[in-house]
C-alpha cells in the first residue's frame, strides 16, 4: 500500500525540467538542456592579480535560468546541476587534481535576509561532494552591504566593493583557496576578495565562476 501510494505520489508530482518544462525524465534538469549547454575552453579567461580566473559558461539561455532559479526564486534544487556543470569542467583542466578549500563568495547579512540563504554556499556544499574538495562558509565575510553591481562602470564597482570583505576564520597560510561565484562580470568581486587574501598572507588563490556574459567585459587586473 505504501508503495503504490509512493508510485501515484510521483505520478502525480512529476519533476519537471527547470529550463524546457518537460516532465518526462522527471528531473530538474533533462539531458537535452543539459547537453545543450556549451562549456568554455578549459584555459584561464583572465588572471587577477596574476592568479588565474577560469569559467564554465557563458550567462546565457539554460544557465541563466539555472542560476536566477536557484539565487531569487528559491529552486534550491537546482544548486548540485550548477555544481555538476562546474565539476565538468573542472574535470577537464589540469588544475583538477591539486587539492583545494572552497570559499563560496559570501553574502551580507541583510541580503541573507531577504533571500534566507546564500546559494553559493549550496553549490560550494554540492561541489565538494563532487570534487572530494572541502569547503568553508566561515571562512570570508562580506561586512560591506555594497549595491547590485550590473550597472555601474569598472571604476563604480571597484569603488563599491572597496574593503567589502574582511576573514573571519583562519586557514594555514599554504592552503590551495578556490574561490567560486556565480557570473563574474569585470572580475571587481574576486579582485577586492583576493586583495584581502593576500594582506593576510595567502598565496595559493584561483577564482572560478559558473559563468561570464557572453559580451566578455572581463577585466585583466
Amino acid at each position: 500500500m505504501i508503495n503504490f501510494i509512493k508510485r501515484l505520489l510521483d505520478w502525480l508530482y512529476k519533476k519537471k525540467c527547470y529550463c524546457c518544462g518537460s516532465s518526462v525524465e522527471n528531473i530538474f534538469l533533462c539531458s537535452s538542456c543539459s547537453e545543450n549547454i556549451d562549456f568554455l575552453k578549459e584555459e584561464p579567461i583572465s588572471t587577477i592579480e596574476d592568479h588565474l580566473f577560469f569559467s564554465s559558461t557563458f550567462y546565457s539561455k539554460n544557465i541563466k535560468k539555472l542560476i536566477r532559479g536557484l539565487k531569487y526564486h528559491n529552486q534550491k534544487e537546482l544548486a548540485f546541476f550548477l555544481a555538476k556543470i562546474m565539476f565538468e569542467y573542472w574535470s577537464k583542466i589540469n588544475k583538477k587534481s591539486e587539492n583545494y578549500i572552497i570559499i563560496p563568495v559570501p553574502l551580507h547579512f541583510n541580503r541573507i535576509k531577504t533571500r534566507k540563504y546564500n546559494h553559493m554556499d549550496l553549490v560550494a556544499q554540492e561541489f565538494s561532494v563532487l570534487t572530494g574538495f572541502k569547503y568553508k562558509t566561515d571562512f570570508l565575510k562580506r561586512i560591506k552591504d555594497t549595491i547590485p553591481q550590473y550597472k555601474l562602470t569598472k571604476f563604480e564597482r571597484e569603488e563599491n566593493l572597496k574593503d567589502a570583505f574582511k576573514i573571519e576564520n583562519k586557514l594555514p597560510l599554504d592552503s590551495n583557496i578556490l574561490l567560486i561565484d556565480d557570473i563574474s562580470t569585470t572580475g571587481s568581486t574576486f579582485l577586492e576578495i583576493i586583495k584581502e587574501l593576500k594582506r593576510n598572507g595567502y598565496k595559493n588563490i584561483t577564482a572560478f565562476s559558473i559563468s561570464i556574459p557572453e559580451k566578455n567585459s572581463f577585466y585583466t587586473y
